[in-house]
């Protein structure tokens, strides 16, 4: 069965955006503005994620930089005693 491809020009949309503007034309401004706030709020729980991320991810980072310290005292240990 082939789905069929929907090609929608500019006069076909133009004509589905007045044809909602009719129907929903009173309550646009509602409408945009619980858009906008919706959009808002995902923005603001994006940022909010991507900061705790990045918060948990630093005292990894920390704690691999000391097992790099770590290990380059180690191998300088090792160093000195061969050398003595």
């Amino acid at each position: 069965m082939e789905l069929a491809i929907i090609n929608f020009g500019p006069w076909e949309i133009a004509g589905i955006v007045a044809i909602g503007v009719l129907l929903f034309g009173s309550r646009l401004p509602s409408i945009a503005r619980s858009l906008g706030k919706s959009v808002t709020e995902f923005r603001k729980g994006v940022k909010d994620l991507k900061t705790e991320v990045d918060s948990d991810d630093e005292p990894r980072k920390i704690e691999d930089k000391r097992e790099v310290k770590a290990e380059k005292v180690e191998k300088a240990e090792t160093e000195a005693e061969k050398v003595s």
